[in-house]
């Protein structure tokens, strides 16, 4: 990908995001897609190359960080017990019984073995509401949001262990042993944590020292992709590390005096940042998900995401029924919101990307099941995020 093409591409989302004014009815990143698919009809975009280092390397660290340093961390307080649930325990049990589904609606449409039906459900379980966030704060309960935003920053960790574990075993690198699953979950998931939490504290104390507002902002870069990169290296969950580093400069920004105007500098910076990394990857997801598109079995493909919709809400009900007492409807409710604004995204395209790069056998048909459940999932659930809303709230 060349600096022009970047460009046109910028373009083209800055073009989106100033005509669109209907951003409820129809999310800017469905847009985006749709485009990205059109584009991918054009020579001179088709022969983009959207690697699994692009969207993990360059996208994936500036979008966790806006999103967990605009995190509240009362929120996170207040939500913590099924955050935590949902993005361990409901995770691996949503990859679990999605992976036998695919595996026995695969059956009849294609030749899947119950291995690869499982890492098509690993690929599928990791969530990302950006599409979302914007219109359930303002359609739905706040806590609502919260629980969805919270959820997609925390199992993006949890998402690259386990597919990291069952690709090992699916190309016969290794075998699966729960102990040693166990063990790597938690060493690259706190060990994550702990590098993000000491990134995000030295620099916050060093916002203190820093009292031009470009610095501050420059420290704030240093955040979001040196904590990633830092993790990375040693073998720890990056994902988490950046998460955290932003988590924590939060909580050091409620704690302090000055709040506001240290909030001003980066909110200016990252408030551009994030748009213009939205909208080259989305643009690139549509183009990068054409290929598999002409080939895939949309009936299969169809039933997949329902029933991901519909085991996510089993567990989210049942989440939400042990932390949370509030009446049965209305629990529903919730956890219906919840599960429908659950839509796969960036970190489903970096897994499906980072499938094609190992290029096992059989990649190809996982590849053709994966991507366009992902495609739907932006399109569908994105556009019926606004009317559900709007809906069970009223109802």
């Amino acid at each position: 990908m060349n600096v022009t093409q970047v460009i046109l591409l910028l373009l083209i989302g800055y073009i989106v995001f100033t005509i669109d004014k209907k951003k409820k009815n129809v999310p800017i990143p469905v847009v985006l897609l749709i485009i990205g698919i059109g584009l991918s009809f054009l020579p001179y975009f088709s022969s983009i190359e959207v690697t699994e280092k692009i969207i993990y390397d360059i996208f994936l660290p500036g979008i966790l960080f806006v999103s967990a340093y605009e995190f509240s961390t009362k929120a996170l307080r207040r939500h913590g017990p099924v955050l935590a649930a949902l993005s361990t325990v409901g995770m691996v049990v949503m990859a679990l019984v999605l992976g036998i589904v695919v595996y026995a609606a695969g059956g009849l449409f294609v030749n899947i073995s119950l291995l690869g039906a499982m890492l098509v459900a690993a690929i599928l379980t990791p969530t990302d509401p950006v599409s979302a966030i914007s219109v359930l704060e303002e359609a739905a309960d706040e806590h609502i949001a919260e629980v969805v935003d919270g959820e997609s920053m925390i199992n993006d960790g949890t998402s690259v262990v386990l597919f990291t574990v069952l690709v090992g075993i699916y190309t016969g690198e290794e075998s699966f042993q729960f102990f040693g699953f166990l063990g790597e979950f938690l060493y690259v998931s706190l060990g994550g944590v702990a590098v993000g939490l000491l990134f995000g504290w030295i620099c916050s104390k060093a916002v203190h020292i820093t009292h031009h507002r470009d610095y501050q902002v420059m420290l704030s870069i240093i955040i979001a992709y040196g904590a990633f990169h830092a993790a990375e290296h040693i073998g720890v969950s990056g994902v988490l590390a950046t998460v955290a580093a932003g988590l924590m400069l939060s909580y050091e920004f409620e704690h302090t005096n000055k709040e506001d105007h240290y909030r001003e500098a980066l909110s200016g910076f990252w408030n551009v940042v994030e748009p213009s990394l939205l909208s080259l990857v989305f643009l690139l997801i549509g183009i990068a998900a054409t290929t598999t598109l002409a080939s895939a079995h949309w009936l299969l493909v169809t039933i997949i995401l329902f029933a991901s919709i519909g085991i996510r809400f089993l567990i989210v009900s049942g989440v939400l029924g042990i932390f949370h007492k509030h009446r049965e409807l209305e629990r529903k409710k919730q956890a219906f919101l919840v599960s429908w604004a659950g839509i796969r995204g960036t970190m489903s395209v970096f897994l499906i990307l980072s499938l094609h790069a190992l290029s096992p056998e059989g990649s190809e048909m996982l590849l053709s099941i994966s991507f366009p459940v992902v495609v739907l999932s932006l399109i569908i659930q994105s556009l019926g995020v606004y009317p559900l809303s709007k809906w069970l709230g009223d109802g």
